[in-house]
């Protein structure tokens, strides 16, 4: 009987690492499955190193200015980049470049959040999937709604339209995807492969339709992408005629999309077995293996996939960590966070009291 692989293990294509190292930054995945936030690194030239950390059904992230936002099970955690922090950690000294520090938690309750950013001045907007609307997270409420779709007659916790992902422009939400304009519980469930819209926050007008479930609104340099997830797509869309043009297919349910130069960075996923909805996807047998793919988006060429081997089956969110080869992370599971202070002139790692 063959040995199970350790947990995370993965396989890369032999110029992951390089590439990363040249593009000088790291990838972070969310996987609501393990329940973990993976922090993947070039460990030199040939290798990757990982971080996983544990974070309770970890959803959609969102990194701008050395801060991130991670959405949880029932919280939304904000995290402050610490390099000062990092190069101290009693844990493991000289071995961070950088280190996310929680510093912040907002008590959301379980609104099933699917994608979230940064908005200006500091807004952070994300996707109240269960109550099928957009909305800020603050510390007045529980969440603030901003908009909802027209159909949507009445902000309930039914998921009435899937709507799940989420596209910024100039500071505020500007597009809009879901699996179909129903208004009732769960409609979406019957046009789950078919029925998926985009839509434009600020008119309220349903830009295309008929999509494959779709998933990761993202515009890069004035162009709207979006992954049709039922079909294995990346897909360009004219927002003017609603036409699309796919980029690339990729044998998998693909979810989770991030940019860094000219390469894409797009999180694949296995299919539930036991799935009704998974179950009726054309991709459906193909769709065997999890991890990233990644893609030169000028040509539409895959150069290179992070494949895993245990652990990670279901990926949500992929985000590219900037200017950072190494960066750490703490979660608030654990005491330790408590440890690491900082100050706008310093920082400290506070000692445990001798017994």
């Amino acid at each position: 009987m063959p040995t199970p692989p350790p947990p995370f293990a993965l396989q890369h294509s032999p110029n992951i690492p390089e590439l990363l190292m040249q593009l000088n930054c790291t990838l972070a995945i969310s996987t609501y499955q393990a329940g973990k936030v993976v922090f993947i690194s070039p460990k030199d030239a040939n290798s990757l190193i990982q971080l996983p950390r544990t974070f309770i059904k970890a959803m959609g992230m969102t990194l701008e200015n050395g801060k991130m936002a991670i959405a949880t099970q029932d919280e939304v955690i904000v995290l402050v980049n610490s390099p000062e922090l990092a190069s101290h950690y009693p844990n493991k000294p000289n071995t961070y470049d950088t280190m996310f520090m929680p510093r912040a938690t907002y008590y959301t309750g379980q609104i099933d959040i699917h994608d979230l950013d940064w908005g200006q001045n500091g807004d952070l907007y994300a996707v109240n999937t269960s109550f099928s609307c957009l909305i800020k997270i603050d510390d007045n409420y529980s969440f603030t709604p901003v908009w909802q779709p027209p159909f949507i007659d009445r902000l309930v916790s039914e998921d009435r339209c899937h709507l799940n992902g989420m596209a910024m422009q100039n500071g505020f939400p500007k597009y809009v995807t879901a699996f179909n304009n129903g208004n009732s519980r769960q409609s979406w469930r019957e046009v789950v492969t078919t029925g998926g819209i985009l839509m434009d926050v600020t008119t309220n007008e349903i830009i295309a339709e008929g999509l494959p479930m779709p998933h990761s609104p993202r515009i890069f340099d004035d162009q709207l992408y979006v992954l049709f997830s039922a079909t294995g797509e990346l897909a360009r869309i004219d927002t003017q005629t609603g036409t699309s043009e796919v980029v690339t297919r990729l044998d998998g349910f693909v979810r989770g999309l991030a940019r860094h130069g000219d390469y894409a960075f797009i999180g694949l996923s296995k299919l539930r077995k036991n799935s009704s909805s998974f179950a009726k996807l054309a991709i459906a047998e193909k769709a065997d293996q999890s991890g990233i793919v990644v893609v030169h988006l000028p040509t539409g060429a895959t150069v290179g996939m992070i494949k895993y081997l245990s652990s990670v089956d279901e990926i949500y969110d992929v985000q590219v960590i900037p200017n950072v080869l190494r960066p750490g992370i703490l979660n608030t599971m654990k005491p330790e966070f408590k440890m690491g202070l900082s100050t706008p002139e310093s920082t400290y790692w506070a000692r445990t009291k001798e017994k």
